[in-house]
């Protein structure tokens, strides 16, 4: 799949409406009963970036981000304003937001970025492929490591590769901002300079893609 490394403008995303979805199969047995199931084992973001519109400027800023995406052919990355950090949306990254495992016998040098939504007993690890450049903090049994010194991270892949294997055991801990990789859901955007004067906004539907 053709993917950017480049964000849509984040002063158009902020605003917009979305959220993830998830695809669950449901089956009403005879005894009124249901079966659940689903094919997904993560979820799928989706956003309507019209919404973020506020002047002709912002319309002129969107066409030409479509244009050079040549509408749905190539994704890119998105800034998420309800869920773009691995702490809360209040709280500054630390280096200590987010477990990423422990070293392991084998002495395994890689772990991928991940982020973890929690309620009750039941959690959700979610991948994270897109951390943004100069904020991943990264620290081994609540020590914090220096990029380009004792790790590196693939901004493409959310990867973390340490220069040395941590000590068996050792908790490995991150913090990060991360965009959500995307695509434009439509091949055509419709506006009207009228409309959009009088409240109207084009439907920019955005997607999430697997990467």
């Amino acid at each position: 799949m053709s993917f950017h490394e480049v964000r849509f403008p984040a002063a158009l995303s902020f605003g917009s409406v979305g959220g993830p979805e998830r695809r669950t199969e449901v089956v009403t047995l005879a005894n009124g009963f249901e079966e659940r199931n689903t094919p997904w084992a993560h979820s799928r973001r989706r956003y309507d970036a019209g919404v973020g519109l506020r002047s002709l400027d912002d319309v002129e800023a969107l066409i030409a981000f479509f244009e050079a995406r040549q509408g749905q052919l190539h994704g890119f990355r998105w800034k998420d304003w309800g869920d773009y950090k691995s702490c809360l949306p209040s709280a500054e990254v630390t280096p200590f937001d987010q477990a990423l495992g422990t070293g392991t016998p084998d002495r395994k040098t890689e772990f991928q970025l991940t982020k973890r939504y929690a309620s009750g007993d039941q959690r959700y690890d979610r991948p994270i492929l897109k951390p943004v450049s100069g904020t991943v903090r990264i620290a081994i049994e609540q020590i914090e490591l220096q990029e380009s010194i004792d790790f590196d991270i693939d901004l493409a892949s959310g990867l973390i590769t340490f220069a040395e294997p941590p000590e068996e055991g050792a908790d490995i801990t991150a913090g990060f901002e991360f965009d959500v990789p995307v695509r434009f859901d439509i091949d055509r955007i419709q506006t009207s300079v009228a409309s959009f004067r009088a409240g109207e906004v084009p439907n920019v539907p955005i997607v999430e893609v697997r990467v």
